[in-house]
């Protein structure tokens, strides 16, 4: 393990690591077998892709089966059974008029190919000077530049490159509760002549802050893209197939473009997908982007694999399960002082911390919680979880059983209560 805390980087931390990483040596089902032994109860899904667990037999088998014929070949000017097949899946989840079909590597990927797509339309329509995007605060889009660019400017991770990303058009964040004025914001954006689209997070703002919204504001703001010809962008990499207790939001209000990623190849492999309407892709035309790993033979298969067992099996009753478990054991924590809020909202538990907590920075990410204590107290109670800034919350896989849920809402209380 000296070697991993010397030479390998990991995600928002330093180089060397500050602290040692737990080594996983397998995982099936729920749960990770640590190196030292130990088994930990996974509460976050592999940042929240791993819906069915791991190891599962299903998916295990559809790689098996891809990787004897082939694992890979390029995209461009070539096809493969996989990926038509997966797309096919794809459409039986969406609504009729998203039907075009952008493979990508990831979903940082994915926003970057959502945006290029509203730039290159309005290009080829030529108004080239639209090539500005309105979002709300508080929003996380990823880390790559053009992604970054959307997400919150001043209280986000990514304030260290604002000087050098483009400039976006941000409104207040959405509230709990609907607030027109903060529609009006919107609308005094799209006004402008220079607004290519709006793009958000619908429901739920993820890394930014783990927010939830009022699905009104989204109802308003679709009416208005479509008052002042601006395309909407729907961002549902972290939330969609299921995570909220709805397949898809963009199945109750449709967007132009949306985004997918994470749960799609069920934590198997990279992959995302950027769909959009006839409309946008004869506008298009030929869209100037082509990842090298685009529609990865291995990574389709997987991912066509994960959508037909998650047809089969009782998801929709599962996310509730899971719901009720976390509202039954998680909601006393408001009674804590230490707990600012409990929110939760289908497979999503998050408790928020106060805001004028003595508590030690987290240097890795420009964040307020002490990362180690809250992560050293869960694993003591054979739990993982990943708390960043004030926030410590749960996204399970969905097959998680009873007991071990309770666990994981066992384990952030006594988290919080030893805090």
């Amino acid at each position: 393990m000296n070697f991993d805390k010397q030479h390998l980087w990991h995600p928002y931390s330093a180089i060397p690591a500050e602290r040692e990483n737990l080594e996983i040596i397998s995982a099936h089902g729920c749960k990770f077998k640590l190196s030292d032994g130990r088994e930990l109860i996974d509460g976050m899904s592999s940042w929240w892709t791993a819906i069915h667990g791991y190891n599962h037999p299903e998916l295990n088998k559809a790689a098996k089966e891809q990787i004897d014929k082939f694992s890979h070949v390029m995209f461009g000017g070539l096809t493969h059974q996989p990926a038509i097949e997966l797309g096919k899946a794809l459409l039986k989840l969406l609504p009729k008029d998203l039907d075009k079909i952008f493979y990508c590597d990831s979903g940082s990927i994915s926003i970057e190919v959502a945006m290029k797509m509203a730039i290159q339309y309005w290009n080829n329509l030529g108004q080239d000077q639209r090539n500005k995007f309105v979002t709300f605060r508080s929003g996380y889009h990823g880390d790559t530049l053009h992604a970054m660019s959307v997400c919150d400017p001043v209280n986000g991770m990514h304030s260290l490159f604002s000087e050098s990303l483009p400039k976006q058009l941000f409104v207040t964040r959405p509230e709990k509760k609907f607030n027109q004025s903060i529609v009006n914001e919107v609308e005094a954006l799209l006004k402008r002549d220079d607004v290519a689209a709006f793009i958000c997070e619908p429901i739920v703002q993820g890394a930014g802050g783990m927010r939830f919204y009022d699905i009104k504001y989204l109802e308003e703001i679709k009416k208005l893209c479509t008052k002042h010809d601006v395309l909407l962008i729907f961002d549902e990499i972290a939330t969609g197939f299921g995570r909220t207790g709805e397949l898809f939001i963009s199945n109750k209000i449709q967007p132009d473009i949306l985004c997918i990623g994470k749960a799609l190849t069920a934590g198997y492999l990279t992959l995302a997908a950027t769909i959009t309407t006839e409309k946008v892709s004869n506008t298009v035309k030929t869209l100037m982007h082509g990842p090298t790993f685009m529609a990865n033979a291995l990574a389709c298969s997987i991912a066509k694999a994960s959508i037909e067992l998650l047809e089969k099996s009782n998801w929709r009753e599962n996310v509730k399960r899971i719901e009720k478990i976390l509202l039954t054991e998680l909601k006393e924590l408001e009674q804590n002082k230490l707990v600012k809020e409990v929110r939760i909202l289908g497979a999503i538990g998050v408790i928020e911390l106060a805001d004028n907590l003595d508590i030690s920075a987290d240097i890795s990410a420009n964040i307020s919680v002490d990362v180690s204590k809250l992560q050293e107290s869960v694993v003591s109670n054979g739990v993982w979880l990943r708390p960043f800034r004030n926030l410590l919350y749960t996204m399970p896989p969905f097959i998680i059983e009873d007991k071990d849920l309770k666990q994981i809402c066992k384990a952030i209380k006594s988290a919080i209560k030893n805090y």
